[in-house]
C-alpha cells in the first residue's frame, strides 16, 4: 500500500511562534520553510509513499515544495486552522481518488528518516484510522485513514488523548523516533539536531541559531 501524505504549513511570517524564545524572528520563516522542505523530501523518499500534498497559502513555501516533487493546493480551509485544512486536503484528495489511502503528516519532521516513516505506515495499514503520538506524549505528529474511512484529524495540544479517545489505534514503535521528534521549541530543536537533520535544516540552522546552538549532524537515510 502506498499513501498520499498530507502535509499543512502554515503561513511562513505566522508560523512557528514558539522558537521565538530561541531563534530571532528575521530567521524563523527561513528555518521553517526548511524543516518543511526536509520533511516533505524525506517523505518523498519512503516506499510506502505515493505522492505528498501540501496544503499552504504561502507562495514562497508552495513554490519551494513544488520544486521537490510534493503537489501544492491552496489552503481551502480559509484560515480555520490546521484540522479544517487537513480535512480540505483530504477531499481534494479524495475527489479524485475515492480510495486512497491518507496520511497527514506534520510539517516540522527535520531529522525524518524515511526508513523509519516506511515502518510506522506499513504499522498503520492494520487498523483503520490511526495516529503517532510526537516525542512529548501529548500530541501527534502522524494520522492515517484507509479508503472508505474519514480522517477526522483533531491537532492540537493534546491531540493524543482526542485521536485515541475517537477511536483511532495508537501506534507504539520502538525506534521511530525521527517521525515523531517535531519541533515547537529551541529544546526540540536541539532535540532533532542531535538526531541529524536534513541538509535545508543543517544549513539554516546555524544561522538561526547562532553561537548557542550545537553544529547539526548528518540525518541517516
Amino acid at each position: 500500500m502506498q499513501w498520499t501524505l498530507i502535509v499543512p504549513l502554515k503561513p511562513l511570517a505566522r508560523a512557528k511562534s514558539r522558537l521565538a524564545d530561541s531563534v530571532p524572528d528575521a530567521f524563523r520563516p527561513g528555518l521553517v520553510l526548511a524543516f518543511a522542505q526536509d520533511t516533505v523530501a524525506a517523505a518523498l523518499a519512503s516506499r510506502a509513499v505515493r505522492d505528498v500534498v501540501v496544503v499552504t497559502d504561502d507562495t514562497l513555501a508552495g513554490r519551494e515544495l513544488a520544486g521537490l516533487g510534493a503537489r501544492v493546493v491552496p489552503d481551502g480551509a480559509r484560515g480555520r486552522g490546521l484540522n479544517a485544512a487537513l480535512e480540505h486536503g483530504a477531499v481534494v484528495v479524495r475527489k479524485e481518488r475515492q480510495a486512497a489511502p491518507l496520511a497527514t503528516l506534520n510539517a516540522d519532521l527535520p531529522a525524518l528518516r524515511p526508513k523509519e516513516l516506511t515502518r510506522v505506515l506499513l504499522r498503520a495499514a492494520q487498523f483503520p484510522r490511526a495516529f503517532l503520538p510526537d516525542v512529548s506524549g501529548i500530541g501527534t505528529t502522524l494520522l492515517t485513514a484507509l479508503p472508505g474511512t474519514e480522517l477526522r484529524p483533531l491537532f492540537g495540544g493534546a491531540s493524543r488523548l482526542r485521536h485515541r479517545s475517537s477511536g483511532a489505534a495508537e501506534l507504539v514503535l520502538p525506534g521511530a523516533v525521527s517521525v515523531r521528534q517535531d519541533v515547537d521549541t529551541g529544546r526540540d530543536l536541539r532535540a532533532a539536531l542531535a538526531l541529524g537533520v536534513g541538509p535545508h535544516t543543517r544549513r539554516a540552522a546555524p544561522h538561526a541559531l547562532g553561537p548557542q546552538g550545537p553544529p547539526p549532524g548528518d540525518r541517516a537515510p
